[in-house]
């Protein structure tokens, strides 16, 4: 999934769509080479195969229970329902999750195409699938009043949100309802939302204080739409909701518990990420700095994130330069019964794995027939342990793709904000700068709130000073965003 969120709204035929849409040929992005959105006719067939007769032989039925969903208003790919439960002693939480190896038969044209494709790609005004849409947001996709072959998590909570015990089994579920995170929290705090949905916030918030105490840190790096109103643009900022941290709470303790099952069964596949260096909380430090964010030495790094306000433009650009420290975060494989070093993602400070998203992320497939396995006592699929080898590579290359996108994306639609403001002058900070006495770095504009590259004519630049600087270029598709000083 993207780390900065980008959303376009206006008319398709402006400057920018046009610039989104020739960066989709230039990438060489796996569709065919006219849509790169687009599928072979032999997967689509399959896909139409799958979708009028998934296997379902092994589902109990779990059509009872009343799911819903938690999504963005337009989303149609929904992996995840959820239904919450209070016990004499605790919580119950029951996750389903899209069941696609229902229709994806291993080695198969769906199959491959899969592994070609890796992850959903996430353009600012549009996606390039996963799998085909009469899949990821028709035939698999839960959506609400429909019967969905899932792959159904229960994990039992303690009375402060720990883990007692889990079980996942596959099963057909139906949503009942299909709710937006706006909507959600407008409920909880009016106080009308009725139990299951109540019990997200306790919840979540249970779940929050299990990650402050085992050193666990979440990023609520808020969400940037650009607006275009004719031949200009504007930016606004969505900070996530409490109710968006309460939600990813439920699919980060699945992922835990997915890591663990793989643990005791001794085979799996755990997305690691290690420690940070002091180098990379220094550079953070000196960001810090340079934004006006107070942070005392003595306060940990996890501290000082929780004490931001995403709102604040100064906060938002903090938290995108601290996604920096996900750097170096990949898959790792085990099969022998003994867990990898590292084994941890330092982030979550725990053990754990993807597992929740196999619409738009090809291992959370491979990771839902590990965990099942494990839980029925049974051998791993040969056409698991046949693909795990392969897997962290897959992953790893598709992620950079996916990073690619991110970074051409954002740049194109800075160059999109700015580019009728060529020759002015703004006040911002250098945030960042590539050695002491380089005059190259990068620069935090205060309004509009974006970060850019920064060249001076001399060398060193005013780390952590008030700057006014010139805006040299911005053109979508042609010349990136450059700063200078004024």
């Amino acid at each position: 999934m993207p780390r900065r969120h980008l959303h376009v709204t206006g008319p398709a035929d402006t400057p920018l769509r046009t610039a989104l849409c020739s960066l989709r040929a230039e990438l060489k992005l796996p569709g065919t080479p006219d849509a790169p959105d687009a599928f072979p006719p032999d997967v689509l067939a399959e896909a139409e195969d799958a979708a009028r007769a998934p296997d379902l032989s092994a589902h109990e039925d779990a059509t009872e229970l009343p799911f819903f969903t938690i999504d963005p208003p337009t989303s149609t790919d929904l992996d995840q329902a959820m239904h919450l439960e209070r016990r004499p002693h605790g919580y119950r939480v029951r996750y389903a999750i899209a069941d696609v190896a229902a229709f994806v038969r291993p080695g198969g044209a769906l199959d491959a195409e899969a592994h070609r494709r890796v992850t959903t790609l996430y353009f600012p005004d549009g996606k390039v699938p996963l799998h085909p849409p009469l899949l990821s947001e028709g035939a698999a996709s839960l959506l609400p009043g429909e019967t969905r072959p899932a792959v159904l998590w229960q994990i039992d909570l303690d009375e402060e949100g720990g883990a007692v015990t889990t079980d996942v089994r596959r099963a057909l579920v139906r949503s009942r309802a299909k709710l937006d995170y706006k909507g959600v929290q407008q409920r909880i705090d009016a106080g009308t939302a009725e139990e299951p949905l109540a019990l997200l916030r306790d919840i979540g918030r249970l779940r929050e204080e299990q990650e402050v105490a085992r050193g666990g840190i979440s990023l609520n790096v808020p969400e940037q739409e650009i607006v275009e109103r004719g031949s200009t643009y504007g930016l606004a900022y969505r900070a996530p909701l409490p109710a968006d941290g309460w939600n990813a709470q439920i699919s980060l303790l699945t992922g835990m518990a997915a890591a663990r099952l793989m643990a005791d069964a001794g085979t799996g596949i755990l997305r690691t990420l290690p420690i940070a260096p002091d180098g990379a909380v220094a550079l953070l430090r000196r960001s810090a700095q340079a934004l006006r964010i107070d942070w005392p030495h003595h306060v940990p790094y996890a501290q000082l994130i929780r004490s931001l306000d995403p709102r604040k433009s100064s906060h938002a650009a903090f938290l995108q330069e601290c996604t920096t420290l996900l750097r170096g975060a990949g898959y790792t494989v085990f099969d022998n019964g003994e867990l990898p070093t590292p084994a941890v993602h330092a982030a979550v400070a725990d053990l754990y794995t993807h597992c929740t998203a196999p619409l738009r992320r090809l291992v959370d497939r491979y990771a839902a027939e590990l965990c099942v396995a494990a839980v029925a006592g049974r051998e791993t699929p040969q056409w698991v342990r046949e693909a795990l080898p392969a897997l962290p590579r897959e992953m790893a290359d598709g992620t950079r793709r996916a990073n690619t996108v991110e970074r051409e994306s954002v740049d194109l639609v800075e160059a999109a904000l700015l580019k009728d403001r060529v020759g002015q002058i703004f006040d911002g900070y250098v945030v960042d700068v590539k050695d002491p006495a380089s005059a190259v770095g990068t620069v935090h504009i205060e309004d509009p709130a974006i970060v850019a590259r920064i060249e001076g004519t001399t060398a060193g630049l005013p780390l952590g000073e008030r700057l006014r600087v010139r805006l040299m270029q911005a053109e979508p598709g042609s010349a990136k965003v450059l700063f200078a000083p004024a």
